[in-house]
């Protein structure tokens, strides 16, 4: 068996960006992917993890030659073994977006076989103080914080340099229940809202979340998106950048270019962000399905669309609702999804490309699924036609795309 590495000091020349928020390297035959790197530089890594394959990880501990776009991290909970939640603070904001560029780029081109070239769009407001909404854990002595990378280990925090401002205040100025979480949200009023998660309990042999025991504030966040106030649960989910509900619904609407009349389907609809603007182009002779698994979005949903007739809800997971007997009788005009990170999979693409929409509009998290889901697509006759990318996450290395599929000419 070969030793491992676990941390073992290398001193490594860093290479490309790689998904994930680390750079990859190599040393003596192996792959070492590297966090708090940036490509061309040279780093002592100290090896974080090694079981033995063809790879492992490490954190660069030391920089011996640093890349011009090489910053200071603007957080003192940001670097090796600190907080997980910030990949690149170590970067300008400007290298940020290339190194999303090039991960998305490499991804299409590995995945799907498509080389094209990609731009990461800056949202308005800077790289600091735009999260609204927030997950903290809880620590053994009772402080909240986050976790460190790919682990438990929780890191007690006094603020957070992305989060808005004051949205963490009543969180790390008291004790919690260990183990528990908080989830807070900062609504377009500037209202704080916090729910304790209790410590995870077994069910069936599985760890479940805990009941949520506490909330403070008024459990109901209003937010201002589409032209519209939406009231919704606090620990719902909504876009946690404050620009990026509207840029997104502007580019979905632009791309989806409903007439009226059509039919349109919002599968992992949420509470209804981009139907409400499908509605608005189909009109009451149309018809909008959306497609949600969350109870609690649905009910939210009905109750600030209401308005729109033409807007009707089936709950339920995504490939359940496809598969069920009449939802695809009535074939779509236009489709737009946004499944989770994992992506669509290929029971819903196939669903999908077999009602034969003019077009689909995808709104995607991962750039990974994407690609694959954009392959999977291709193999059902779709081309990608237009993308855009969005740095809806500044400081991570997440970023949010918008791709427009249409039937190959």
């Amino acid at each position: 068996m070969t030793a491992t590495w676990e941390r073992r000091l290398i001193e490594v020349e860093v290479g490309a960006v790689a998904h994930g928020g680390h750079c990859v390297a190599r040393h003596e035959g192996r792959v070492v992917f590297v966090r708090h790197a940036l490509p061309g530089e040279r780093v002592v890594v100290r090896i974080t993890e090694d079981t033995g394959g063809s790879y492992c990880r490490g954190d660069a501990v030391e920089v011996l030659e640093a890349s011009p776009d090489r910053v200071t991290p603007p957080c003192p909970f940001a670097g090796p073994g600190l907080c997980g939640g910030c990949d690149w603070q170590h970067a300008s904001w400007d290298a940020q977006r290339e190194l999303k560029a090039a991960v998305v780029a490499e991804q299409l081109h590995r995945l799907a076989g498509i080389d094209r070239e990609v731009v990461v769009e800056a949202l308005p407001g800077g790289p600091e103080d735009w999260r609204t909404r927030v997950r903290m854990a809880v620590g053994p002595d009772g402080r909240a914080g986050f976790r460190a990378h790919r682990s438990h280990r929780v890191i007690p925090v006094d603020h957070c340099v992305i989060a808005v401002p004051g949205a963490l205040d009543h969180a790390v100025d008291r004790r919690w229940p260990p183990k528990s979480e908080l989830v807070i949200t900062r609504d377009a009023d500037g209202r704080s809202h916090l729910v304790e998660i209790g410590p995870p309990v077994v069910r069936r042999g599985r760890p479940v979340p805990g009941p949520s025991r506490r909330r403070e504030g008024s459990g109901t966040a209003t937010e201002r998106a589409a032209g519209r106030t939406w009231n919704l649960r606090a620990d719902g989910f909504w876009q946690v950048h404050p620009a990026a509900a509207d840029t997104f619904a502007e580019v979905v609407g632009a791309w989806a270019d409903c007439r009226p009349g059509d039919r349109a389907w919002d599968l992992y609809g949420g509470v209804g962000l981009f139907a409400s603007v499908l509605a608005d182009q189909v009109g009451p002779d149309g018809d909008v399905a959306v497609v949600e698994s969350s109870p609690g979005a649905v009910a939210d949903g009905r109750r600030t669309l209401a308005d729109l007739p033409q807007v009707s809800w089936h709950p339920g997971r995504t490939e359940d609702v496809l598969a069920s007997p009449g939802f695809t009788d009535s074939p779509p005009d236009v489709v737009v999804l946004d499944p989770p990170r994992k992506g669509a999979g290929k029971a819903v693409v196939t669903a999908i490309a077999r009602t034969g929409p003019r077009r689909v509009v995808y709104v995607a998290c991962d750039p990974a699924a994407l690609a694959r889901d954009v392959a999977e697509f291709a193999a059902h006759g779709y081309e990608l036609a237009q993308l855009r990318a969005f740095d809806a996450f500044p400081m991570t290395h997440h970023v949010e795309c918008v791709a427009l599929l249409r039937p190959a000419r």
